[in-house]
């Protein structure tokens, strides 16, 4: 028989049997044991580090694509880890849509600098995009974001693979309506 495996509920009764040093040592040794916890509470103490933190992960996808040294490796379950990792932390609609944007741009930077790629990078940039466009139109950043999607979609006019075709239809379903 295999274990059964903890639940929330099971969590919230271990935690309410823990007195508040026990939960103090506890959340101190997640913090101290996983960067994304870390993370967590520097932006929930201090929301001003929103910038900080989202340049590591911009850093961290920015290196798959154009790295200091050599060629891009364009690996994208790295460049879509980090992402979706800033996701996970991130308080700030506006900064993740940053950050999903920051993602499409370098893929199209590094498909107009090494050539066509395949398509599973391009269903890659476009699904992100939509992602993007569809937290644009969720938040209400039309206004912020849309001259940066509509030159991404300028930038991607002679790419193949359909790209720039699904990039300018996503566009049209936020910002033409």
């Amino acid at each position: 028989m295999a274990p059964s495996k903890t639940n929330l509920t099971t969590l919230k009764q271990h935690l309410k049997q823990a007195s508040k040093e026990e939960l103090t040592d506890e959340i101190s040794e997640l913090f101290k044991t996983f960067k994304s916890v870390k993370e967590y509470y520097q932006l929930k103490l201090s929301p001003e580090t929103e910038q900080y933190v989202g340049e590591n992960y911009k850093q961290t996808i920015e290196h798959e694509f154009f790295p200091a040294r050599g060629f891009g490796k364009a690996r994208l379950s790295v460049a879509r880890k980090a992402v979706n990792d800033y996701k996970k932390v991130c308080r700030d609609p506006a900064a993740l849509v940053d950050m999903m944007l920051f993602y499409v741009e370098q893929g199209v930077k590094f498909t107009d600098a090494y050539g066509d790629i395949d398509e599973p990078f391009y269903n890659s940039m476009e699904s992100m995009f939509e992602s993007a466009t569809k937290a644009i139109a969720k938040y209400g950043l039309q206004g912020v974001a849309e001259r940066r999607c509509r030159t991404i979609v300028q930038d991607t006019s002679q790419t193949g693979w359909g790209f720039h075709d699904a990039l300018r239809e996503i566009y049209q379903a936020t910002f033409s309506k």
